[in-house]
């Protein structure tokens, strides 16, 4: 099974219509317009890409396949975060998502950096993540600094008081993490 439905399916035992959640990195959209479908109208979702071209092309699929959803795409790093969200969010949101890596298909020279994501990782854990909600990350180690990233995610994740569940394959990392 490929990870990325591996991601897709746990998300889908953890949401519910109302829902509030964040695709961290928007990347092509897959995430987020799960996201989307799975809250429902009367759920929320905020995606953030720090590459337009990935927000334009998200917002375009959304409007045609699931026109009036409510997400709003925010053109900010994931560390960013905090500036963007609204207070409601604050332990409160089910599902958090971070695919971390380049846009497949866009400039590879544009990455994920572990710094960043340290950043946004703690802030989504300690500040939005509510008890019970899920935080999914799934680690490409293929590119510049990408090896790097996933070691510091994954001590990151092994300091919390929880159980962490990982799956690689050949390239990827996926870890699943409960609050």
């Amino acid at each position: 099974m490929r990870l990325t439905q591996l991601v897709h399916d746990r998300i889908r035992e953890s949401l519910r219509p109302g829902d509030l959640a964040i695709d961290a990195t928007v990347g092509n959209g897959h995430d987020t317009r799960l996201l989307a479908e799975l809250v429902g109208a009367t759920g929320h979702v905020h995606g953030f890409d720090i590459q337009h071209e990935a927000l334009l092309h998200t917002r375009q699929h959304l409007d045609q396949d699931l026109p009036g959803a409510n997400v709003e795409l925010h053109l900010a790093g994931h560390e960013a975060m905090a500036g963007h969200l609204p207070g409601a969010m604050i332990d409160a949101t089910a599902a958090i998502v971070f695919n971390l890596g380049y846009l497949p298909g866009g400039d590879k020279s544009v990455t994920t950096q572990a710094e960043t994501t340290l950043a946004a990782l703690k802030l989504a854990w300690e500040r939005y993540l509510r008890p019970g909600g899920l935080l999914c990350v799934l680690c490409y180690p293929g590119h510049p600094g990408g090896e790097e990233e996933t070691r510091q995610v994954a001590d990151w994740l092994d300091s919390l008081d929880t159980e962490v569940i990982q799956h690689a394959s050949p390239g990827p990392v996926l870890h699943l993490a409960n609050k």
